[in-house]
This record gives structure tokens, sequence and C-alpha cells, in this order.
């Protein structure tokens, strides 16, 4: 997926990013290549043994300082306004309790700071959005929590960020992709 043009929407999720940063779910650390210079550290988050491993061997090749930890986002043991920005790709349809990750986002992010996403997110087409809550009911057990009916844009802002710039489009690699095919890239900022 990631000559599918994942790593372009990688690329935008993080131009003109800067200073210290937390990545959430940093998974296989697809996104370190990806950072800028203007990036003084990058803190990732990876909760699940496997993934850290696989995050902590990607965090040797990156161009600013990684330092890898096992924590969960819903409880992140870092003082009220320590990071500039925060980083979540592809994680907020997985995490059990969303609000709560963003509530901790939040806290973590100082004022003034950003939030910059890239989620699949629920479709507005009422149709798409309709079988994708039907498909909710046995999704998450198949894929490894992901719910695909999250509406992950109206979390953002109820969390008390302000969306800045939002872009919506449609990723659908294979057939098997399309309830998670609405996707959402942008940046959101704490006031």
């Amino acid at each position: 997926m990631e000559q599918l043009c994942v790593a372009e929407h990688r690329r935008e999720l993080l131009a003109g990013i800067s200073g210290s940063v937390i990545e959430i779910g940093a998974g296989t650390g697809a996104n370190f290549p990806h950072y800028p210079e203007s990036v003084r550290e990058i803190v990732a988050v990876a909760p699940e043994p496997y993934l850290r491993a696989r995050t902590a061997t990607a965090a040797a090749e990156a161009i600013a300082p990684v330092r890898v930890v096992d924590e969960v986002a819903d409880e992140l043991p870092f003082e009220n306004g320590s990071f500039d920005a925060a980083v979540s790709s592809l994680v907020l349809c997985s995490v059990a309790d969303q609000r709560a990750v963003l509530a901790e986002l939040h806290r973590i992010v100082r004022p003034g700071g950003e939030l910059r996403f890239y989620e699949h997110v629920r479709a507005e087409d009422r149709r798409l959005a309709s079988a994708q809550r039907a498909l909710d009911l046995v999704w998450p057990h198949l894929g490894g929590g992901c719910h695909s009916s999250r509406d992950t844009l109206q979390a953002i802002a109820d969390a008390g960020f302000v969306v800045e710039r939002v872009r919506r489009f449609a990723f659908r690699p294979c057939m098997l992709a399309a309830p998670t095919s609405p996707h959402i890239l942008g940046a959101a900022r704490r006031p």
C-alpha cells in the first residue's frame, strides 16, 4: 500500500511539521522517512510488542531522534503541553476509546500546537455509512479492532481542536477495502 499513494499521503501529512512531536500508534515506523528536518524529536507510542520492535528498527533510520515508548494513547505519562504537535496516522479507527485518546492528545499538545491526522472515516454517503455501521458488528473482531464507521473528524473537533484544514478522499487499493475507503487528511490546532 505504501506504493499506492500512501507514501504521498504521509508526506502531505507531515509537511511543515516541526519541534517536538508525539506519534501515537507508530506501527512499523512508516511515517519516519517523511518527517522534515524541522522536527527535533519524535516520541513514538507503540503499545504492541511486535509493532514496537518494528518501530524501533525503523527509528534507527529516521532523520530526527526517535524515542519509542511502551504506552497506550489514552493514558500518556507526559506533562500538559509537552509537545508542539501530535500525529495520528491510520490509528484512531482501532483505539478502544477514541474520545479518551483525543482528550489526552489535546492535553499534551501545547496551546497553539497542532494535531496532524490521516485516518479512514465514516462515509458521507448515507448508503455506505449504513453499510459501515452494519459491518462494524464484525469488522473490529476481524481487523485488529478497526471500526470503519467512526466520525473521527467530529471527534477531533469535540476534543477541543480547531480543524484548520482537511482533505477528504477515497482510497481503495482493492475491493476488500471499500468499507474503509473514505479518508481524511489534515491539521487541527489546539487553541
